[in-house]
């Protein structure tokens, strides 16, 4: 096992790795709070530029700072790559009718009391099957968010109730890349992680699903619900569309996939692909109406203001907005790691952490901090997992608390920040229309309860030792044959790995 102390890069002082990160958050906060302007891209691009700077006044070369921003770019095109089948599914799946069909029996078989009870459920389970959150809430949600408005439903609470059940699918899913990242970066077996994340999935799903029950039979009365509104919506939709099983076909062979482990993105293309055909010899479009609607979403003018809302939609232009933020808060991420700019504000963090309640509770907030700062998930997830294992390891603790942390800062908090890669998505997959600088819909943030109770459970069991496993004589030996490093705990300094 390896036990040292030498570093073999200089890190930036803690005051100099700050300094890009305050003044991009200050600039973020100018442009959002003060001039009431939702596009965080150019504070993030000139938050590039500083950090850039920074490492080549202290003697880095650009070429190799840009070698870690286009790195960073690169492990996250897979997620980019799911955001543009995405907009293509949403605009071909209205035009083949199955986002149609679903609100429609939507709004005629479901109790609005118990929806929003019922949208976390369902977002929760369909997650779990694809291992696509971002899939799940670009489906599913799009329906969802029709029937809650059709239901009177405020959309921001629609919104938080997806999010609870697409993110904590996600979570667990063996099929999703977040899932496996976690495991793989902390060096714990997969099952083992999502048996350990249960503990605090569980009761983060029961609060939320109890906070949706009241919500809905405290909120919506069937006094209340207009079903003048509703008959409104669903008469359009039979009069616009041939509704019927034929419409579902896409979705229920993407799930089908889904469940038999088929990749997320052959499955989803397969979607746009099954959903093209039916929009073609079902609903009677052209092929290149077809194209049309993947390329630039689907249109509709029915005079009905509430359809013509939520089915004007879709595309992959639609994604580009969302595209290009990930973009520059992909490559400002991948400039403070190259830097070391993270690398500095964590290792002063683990130097003053000596209790194991005090590292979980850290491990948790640095991933959190890392998606506020960096906008990317991925290295929310894999940059403390690194940092903070050895410490684990020192402090004889199982890793599986340390994947289980970054997962919950990182994962499940990812789409509550706007600027972050996964609030961006939820924000434009859902129409949540918050770029003109109303940002009431923001409101879903506080509203996706199981995102943000989940870290405050597991903050709660690392205060009380509780869930909190010891490492086994078998994890010591795998550490020991793959000579994993561990924090040196008499001098607290880091290994030469993670300070590489």
């Amino acid at each position: 096992m390896t036990e040292t102390t030498e570093t073999t890069r200089e890190l930036p002082p803690l005051h100099l790795a700050l300094l890009p990160i305050v003044l991009t958050l200050g600039l973020l906060a100018i442009q959002l709070f003060y001039y009431g302007d939702f596009t965080p891209h150019i504070p993030l691009v000139l938050g590039l530029a500083i950090t850039g700077l920074l490492g080549v006044m202290r003697g880095q070369k650009w070429m190799d700072i840009r070698e870690g921003v286009f790195h960073v770019i690169h492990v996250s095109m897979p997620s980019l790559s799911v955001l543009i089948v995405v907009g293509m599914i949403i605009g071909v799946w209205i035009a083949s009718g199955t986002v149609p069909t679903l609100i429609y029996y939507g709004l005629t078989l479901l109790n609005p009391q118990i929806f929003l009870a019922a949208a976390m459920i369902l977002c929760a389970v369909v997650s779990l099957s694809l291992g696509t959150s971002w899939g799940t809430v670009g489906t599913i949600g799009v329906a969802l968010m029709g029937i809650g408005a059709g239901f009177g439903i405020p959309p921001y609470w629609t919104a938080g109730a997806i999010v609870s059940g697409a993110f904590f699918g996600d979570k667990v899913s063996p099929l999703s890349d977040t899932t496996n990242l976690a495991p793989a970066v902390t060096g714990v077996n997969i099952f083992d992680h999502i048996k350990n994340m249960l503990p605090t999935t569980v009761p983060a799903m029961l609060i939320a699903l109890t906070v949706y029950l009241v919500a809905g039979y405290s909120l919506i009365t069937p006094a209340a619900t207009s079903f003048e509104r509703i008959d409104a919506i669903t008469d359009t939709l039979s009069a616009q569309f041939t509704l019927g099983i034929i419409p579902l076909i896409p979705a229920l062979v993407v799930v089908a996939l889904a469940v038999a482990k088929r990749p997320p993105l052959p499955s989803l293309f397969t979607g746009v692909l099954l959903g093209a055909i039916v929009a073609i010899f079902w609903q009677g479009a052209g092929l290149h109406d077809v194209f049309s609607y993947a390329q630039s979403g689907y249109t509709i003018e029915t005079g009905v203001a509430d359809i013509d809302s939520l089915l004007n939609a879709g595309g992959i232009q639609s994604m580009m907005w969302t595209i290009s933020l990930m973009l520059i808060a992909l490559g400002f991420g991948g400039a403070l790691e190259r830097t070391g700019c993270l690398e500095s504000i964590i290792n002063a963090i683990i130097s003053r952490v000596t209790s194991f309640s005090a590292v979980q509770s850290s491990a948790i907030a640095t991933a959190f901090a890392t998606n506020v700062v960096a906008g990317d998930p991925y290295i929310s997830i894999a940059l403390p997992g690194r940092m903070y294992a050895p410490l684990y390891r020192g402090m004889g603790y199982s890793t599986l608390n340390l994947s289980r942390a970054v997962e919950e800062g990182g994962t499940l908090m990812s789409p509550l920040i706007p600027w972050n890669a996964g609030g961006a998505f939820v924000i434009t997959a859902l129409s949540l229309n918050i770029m003109g600088g109303d940002l009431t819909n923001l409101l879903y943030i506080p509203l996706a309860f199981a995102c943000w109770t989940a870290p405050l459970i597991g903050i709660l069991y690392a205060l009380t030792g509780w869930f909190s496993p010891r490492a086994t004589d078998e994890e010591r030996q795998d550490w020991d044959r793959q000579d994993e490093d561990i924090l040196d705990l008499d001098g607290h300094a880091l290994s030469d790995e993670t300070t590489a």
